[in-house]
């Protein structure tokens, strides 16, 4: 039997395996960081490497754009991003109150309170949310982004429900100790 059905805790680069983190909570953290709009490229990058990884300073250095690129591609589950929608309609972080229940839902268990749940169970479970607050919140917001009128009972909802329904704009600066404090911890020179 072959292991395709095996969930992954490996990622091979250059032959050898390395041990990668695979609960949901490490990847949602890796993922609030790839939207940080304070982060540059390379601390996103370092910022993957530092928590996918177990001993990410055991990858060689001619590994290490491999090493994102299978990070990202274990993060999206192997799915290509062909025909994927580049509008934002969801955030992590922002709707975690809503995405949680949604989730909980589907397991039949509090996520929150689970040791541990590997990646891809939870994102499985994610992909599954059909109905209730979380669905109907993706949906008017899916409408609006194409320009779509909403029905009345959709429109009355958004106004009740506004401060859920639209992704807050995340647009801050890091104070001169914060940049300098990051960069020290990741050893960049400016």
């Amino acid at each position: 039997m072959d292991d395709q059905w095996r969930l992954p805790e490996t990622i091979e680069l250059g032959g050898e395996e390395y041990d990668i983190r695979t609960d949901f909570r490490a990847i949602l953290d890796i993922l609030k960081a790839m939207a940080d709009p304070e982060l540059s490229d390379q601390e996103k990058s370092q910022v993957m490497l530092e928590i996918l990884y177990w001993d990410p300073e055991e990858i060689p250095i001619e590994y290490l754009n491999e090493a994102l690129e299978k990070g990202k591609e274990f993060i999206d589950c192997g799915i290509t991003g062909e025909g994927k929608s580049k509008v934002q309609l969801m955030d992590w972080e922002q709707d975690s109150p809503i995405i949680a229940p949604a989730v909980n839902k589907n397991i039949g268990k509090d996520i929150r309170s689970l040791e541990y749940m590997h990646w891809w169970t939870f994102l499985g479970a994610y992909m599954e949310i059909a109905d209730g607050l979380f669905s109907q919140v993706l949906y008017i917001r899916q409408k609006k982004a194409k320009g779509k009128k909403l029905e009345k009972w959709e429109m009355e909802f958004y106004r009740n429900n506004k401060e859920l329904i639209d992704l807050k704009q995340t647009v801050k600066k890091r104070s001169a100790e914060e940049e300098a404090a990051l960069n020290e911890l990741f050893g960049i020179k400016k």
